[in-house]
């Protein structure tokens, strides 16, 4: 179906609106930039949790709001007054080959407000049933990839990394085909926007250099507007600092995403779509936990170079917008794409010695990083908890013996301890100081793959949640050690490690 000029689907019966005014900017654009469609009805919607605290932040009023009314709303039953309810456009490089129209098929854009710091945020349903996009898919998603969005999104956030937000779930009543026929659910996502590398490559794909333009123009307004307009090469540099910092923040806590598409790439700097994504427990750099990524390309060290190769692609795009000579433009952005490593490095390097006590620079510290890392691989040392056992190491050297348990071959740890202590000993501070600044960015509980697994088989299979909310609570104050919450942090014993995951479709 040609989504140019989709026809537009009776609106609902409004309901009173929680929201201050939409403005919907995107909704604005040509025509071709998106289909408007009304998310299709679910049975019997029930709430199953709501980010209180994220709707004050967007400027959201839901007190006057019942479990029932917020189930109608965040299902897509009841569409509030003025919601944009549109499918965005867009292509893509999936596992490195190029698919001419994606598209959301299983989302639609609520609306867009501006929140409480005057920043403009999506509003998005997903799982709200087929688009024009959807290639006879169902439009819908299965209740543990909702779960698995909602609490990874949310432990994302308290760990300090940019990443769309959850604003709630759903489960609505129905079941979706899978390999099975689990329940459904509908995640409502909030994002700074939902434009993708994807975005521009569907309007470049067509030949259409005014769409190119428009997006670029609005991505300008929108997310850099610092920049001058026109500024298309400064918007490409924008992008490339932003995800160098993403991937740096991925790196040091040990995330893997699983599906770096060029889709999955937003050019506002946000981890996206959290499908077959999981935390890395033994440290390897080869690991990967994506059923449908055999190759490893998607691997956690893989990820500097992915981000790098989709970013050829976004430049590719902006080439007849940088430069009208084309030779020119090539160089122009070659130039800056070979910038990628460099950048990344500074900020990957930054984050390791936040993680190991250092607050100064010394020619050294890359390689005492990679020194441990390689410890951590041959001792196969978790990853979290190797990090959060330093910090008490740092106050005290007695603590040694409890990161020391962690590796298969303790003597490799012994000989880095040595030189961590000797670099440690040209910092400022004090010991106490010290271990208190490196709790602040090792966390104590992140949510590991079968603890999650577990969540999602107590709701799916029993319609029990208590479970998933543990879990949301835990990972949510991340850093902060409580003896209650002390089995959240152990890795998961043999018979509960998740060796693969999956893509909600």
């Amino acid at each position: 179906m040609d989504p140019a000029q989709p026809p537009v689907s009776p609106v609902k019966p409004p309901m009173s609106s929680p929201f201050a005014t939409f403005d919907n900017s995107y909704s604005r654009l040509p025509p071709r930039f998106f289909a408007i469609v009304d998310p299709t009805p679910v049975a019997a919607p029930k709430l199953i949790v709501c980010n209180r605290a994220l709707a004050g932040d967007l400027g959201l009023d839901l007190a006057g709001l019942d479990d029932a009314a917020l189930a109608a709303l965040f299902s897509g039953n009841q569409p509030p007054p003025g919601a944009a309810r549109l499918a965005m456009a867009y292509a893509g490089h999936q596992f490195g080959n190029f698919v001419p129209q994606l598209g959301d098929g299983r989302a639609l854009l609520m609306g867009e407000v501006v929140d409480g710091q005057g920043l403009r945020r999506d509003l998005q349903w997903k799982g709200a049933g087929p688009t024009p996009f959807s290639r006879r898919g169902d439009g819908r998603a299965a209740l543990g990839p909702v779960l698995r969005e909602y609490l990874v999104s949310e432990a994302m956030h308290a760990l300090g990394v940019p990443t769309t937000r959850a604003l709630a779930a759903v489960i609505t009543g129905e079941t979706v085909m899978r390999e099975g026929t689990p329940p459904g659910g509908v995640v409502t996502r909030v994002a700074a926007s939902h434009i993708r590398v994807g975005t521009f490559e569907y309007f470049a794909a067509r030949g259409d250099l005014e769409g190119v333009r428009v997006l670029a123009d609005h991505v300008l307004a929108r997310h850099y507007p610092t920049l001058a307009a026109g500024d298309y090469l400064g918007l490409l540099e924008g992008v490339v600092e932003r995800q160098c910092q993403l991937v740096a923040h991925w790196v040091r806590l040990g995330f893997i995403h699983g599906v770096m598409n060029t889709d999955n790439m937003t050019v506002s700097g946000e981890t996206i779509d959290y499908g077959p994504c999981a935390f890395m427990e033994a440290y390897d750099p080869s690991t990967v936990f994506s059923a449908i990524d055999r190759g490893g390309r998607y691997a956690y060290a893989q990820q500097p170079r992915i981000a790098q190769w989709n970013l050829a692609r976004l430049a590719e795009t902006l080439l007849p917008l940088i430069d009208a000579d084309e030779a020119k433009a090539i160089e122009t952005a070659t130039a800056l794409l070979n910038t990628v490593p460099a950048r990344f490095e500074a900020h990957r390097l930054a984050a390791f010695r936040a993680k190991l006590g250092l607050a100064t620079a010394d020619p050294g510290d890359a390689r005492l990083v990679e020194a441990l890392l390689e410890a951590m691989h041959r001792g196969t040392a978790d990853f979290t908890l190797t990090f959060r056992r330093l910090c008490d190491a740092a106050a005290d050297a007695t603590a040694d013996v409890n990161v020391r348990e962690l590796f298969r071959e303790p003597a490799a740890f012994d000989a880095w301890a040595v030189d961590w202590r000797t670099r440690l000993s040209r910092e400022p501070g004090g010991a106490e100081e010290r271990a208190a600044a490196m709790r602040t960015v090792n966390p104590a509980y992140i949510p590991r793959n079968h603890r999650v697994e577990q969540a999602i088989r107590a709701a799916e299979d029993h319609d029990d949640f208590a479970p998933f909310h543990r879990l949301l609570a835990v990972v949510t104050d991340p850093f902060v050690e409580r003896a209650a919450d002390e089995a959240y942090a152990a890795p998961a014993t043999p018979e509960e490690v998740v060796r693969r995951t999956f893509c909600g479709t």
